[in-house]
């Protein structure tokens, strides 16, 4: 019997045996047939809703022009070099004498009368020709001073030149040659130079002989360099070093666009940053030179000092505009006018003043004798004044740093 039982439990064990171990190793089939989900329903991560804020605009540039540009100026500079002349100034000036012979024991001896050594001192530089008639700029400090003006043509022909006017405040000066078949550069309108635009520098560096130097403009309307009265400055990366002082600053036409005038250098020689005189300013001098000997320039009569935040604020101005007067020449027109020092000039002919250069350049462009409206604030007043433009005296003559 118990044999019996044990032959019918023992495949049963085993049944159930198996059955754990099926179990075990696979438990989905303990679980019945699942309903269908819907997708939001399914175990899914969460589905980040699209914004509904539109798509920025970009800018899309043209296709770039691969256009070629010349690989060779040399019909721009054979145009212009011509044109383009050697100056040579000499001065005669006393020789410094050995202080020994300015004691009164050696005058016992020598005489008050004694011989005055001189010596000669020359300078080089470059000039413009730009008229059939014979009329060259250069800079005022290449002239500054001399008893003769030599000019030098690049054809050979040499000269002696006529001081026709200068004017130290640009630093330009206008001379005169007499030669037949002279050649002249043609002018560029300034209001076309543009940053970037091929410049090329023509003149005479340390004077080796007419060279010529490439670059670009680098900017234009450069100011508060400390170098004239009147700044308007091109800036070039061309090389310009002493000697090119009066020489041409052309375009990749060969147009005259400005007259070489000064550096910025650590070395004496160029770095790369030099500065040439606006056709636009150079020619308004030309003409006031050769029809009038001199440049009258239009003058208020006061001495301006730049806006700061500090002083904008102590004259209860919400930003730093206009110019704060701080001296007022007696008798000038400005003081005719009732102007005094402490007044903050806001607007000059109903237009803001920014900057007091560009202020004074304006002021000097007006022909003495119009009047012109300034509007003025004085102890937190606004108030406007009709002043009469005085003539701009003339100035020492001074020769910049170079």
């Amino acid at each position: 019997m118990r044999r019996s039982l044990i032959a019918y439990a023992l495949p049963v064990l085993i049944g159930v045996l198996l059955a754990i171990v099926l179990l075990n190793t696979f438990p989905q089939l303990l679980q019945g047939p699942s309903a269908p989900q819907t997708p939001a329903q399914q175990s899914q991560p969460a589905v980040v809703q699209p914004q509904t804020r539109p798509a920025p605009e970009l800018q899309q540039a043209a296709p770039l022009s691969r256009q070629q540009g010349p690989v060779s100026y040399s019909e721009a500079v054979e145009k212009a070099a011509p044109a383009v002349v050697n100056i040579y100034s000499t001065r005669v000036v006393a020789r410094e004498e050995h202080p020994l012979m300015s004691d009164p024991f050696f005058r016992q001896f020598f005489g008050d009368d004694l011989p005055t050594q001189q010596r000669l001192l020359s300078s080089l530089g470059s000039g413009v020709i730009v008229s059939e008639d014979g009329y060259v700029l250069t800079n005022h400090h290449v002239i500054d001073g001399a008893d003769e003006i030599q000019v030098a043509l690049r054809d050979g022909r040499e000269i002696l030149a006529e001081v026709i006017g200068t004017d130290p405040e640009s630093d330009l000066a206008v001379l005169r040659i007499e030669l037949d078949n002279l050649p002249v550069i043609e002018i560029s309108d300034t209001n076309d130079v543009a940053v970037g635009d091929i410049a090329m520098a023509i003149g005479n560096p340390f004077g080796v002989g007419q060279t010529v130097t490439m670059g670009i403009i680098s900017a234009t309307g450069r100011s508060h360099l400390g170098l004239s009265a009147y700044e308007d400055f091109i800036q070039t990366d061309a090389a310009i070093n002493p000697g090119n002082s009066g020489g041409a600053l052309v375009n990749a036409e060969g147009a005259l666009v400005g007259i070489n005038t000064a550096i910025f250098s650590r070395t004496g020689g160029s770095q790369g940053v030099g500065f040439a005189i606006p056709m636009r300013l150079a020619s308004t001098i030309l003409d006031d030179l050769v029809t009038q000997g001199r440049v009258i320039r239009g003058w208020l009569g006061v001495e301006a000092q730049e806006m700061t935040q500090d002083l904008a604020a102590s004259f209860g101005l919400q930003a730093p505009r206009g110019v704060v007067i701080s001296g007022v020449v007696p008798e000038g027109p400005a003081a005719v006018a009732g102007l005094r020092p402490g007044d903050v000039l806001l607007e000059v002919d109903g237009r803001p003043i920014l900057d007091a250069r560009a202020a004074m350049s304006d002021i000097a462009a007006i022909q003495p004798g119009a009047t012109l409206p300034l509007t003025l604030v004085r102890s937190g007043e606004t108030f406007t004044v009709d002043l009469e433009v005085g003539e701009r005296p003339l100035p020492p003559s001074r020769r910049p740093e170079r």
